[in-house]
């Protein structure tokens, strides 16, 4: 299911209004722009745990390729597209970032430089699932740092799955401080509010 509709000019989630939402508006997140490909329902949902989980490498090009038309209407003038990273523990025990996978196709696809070590983790996290929205925002702050090749660029910083936004606010936050010009957020998919906070 692909958001259409109205959405918030900043998050990306559906609103009956044009312009920025209401939780937007008390407590905007760090990035321009947020948006996302499709909800996170069957059958984008399975491809993503098949590639996350079941080592299903060659979804991430498949995904990639229904995404490319999508991330090029909007139309956003991007300089490089930056994974977020995976934790060390998280990345030995996978052997692959899924996020990657996605991303550095689609990167190729649009012609942008693929860029995965502009954007670091200082530290572990916990899984966001289950977390509350506060508790997710206080589990990834200051989770990153970012590199010197971001300063002056506009970058397209991806994720696979977004809930609450707080992982790539996060991550916008530590782009911008190192000088980005203007960092743009993608997703594969959006969980939606009816979705709750306890499987994604």
């Amino acid at each position: 299911m692909q958001l259409n509709g109205i959405l918030c000019d900043v998050c990306g989630l559906p609103q009956d209004r044009s312009g920025v939402c209401d939780l937007c508006l008390a407590d905007r997140p760090h990035f321009h722009s947020l948006r996302a490909w499709t909800a996170f329902e069957a059958p984008v949902q399975h491809a993503l745990h098949r590639l996350k989980y079941r080592r299903d490498i060659a979804m991430g090009d498949a995904l990639a390729a229904q995404m490319t038309s999508f991330v090029m209407d909007l139309d956003w003038p991007i300089d490089m597209v930056v994974p977020i990273p995976l934790g060390r523990n998280r990345m030995k025990e996978r052997g692959y970032n899924q996020v990657a996978m996605i991303a550095k196709p689609l990167a190729m696809a649009l012609e942008i430089r693929y860029a995965p070590h502009e954007l670091m983790r200082n530290k572990e996290t916990r899984s966001q699932v289950g977390l509350s929205r506060e508790e997710r925002r206080v589990n990834v702050k200051e989770a990153f740092h970012a590199g010197a090749g971001a300063i002056g660029k506009n970058i397209l910083v991806m994720d696979d799955v977004s809930t609450t936004g707080s992982t790539l606010s996060a991550a916008a936050m530590a782009l911008y401080a190192i000088g980005a010009k203007e960092v743009y957020a993608l997703t594969v998919a959006r969980a939606l509010p009816h979705h709750g906070l306890r499987h994604v």
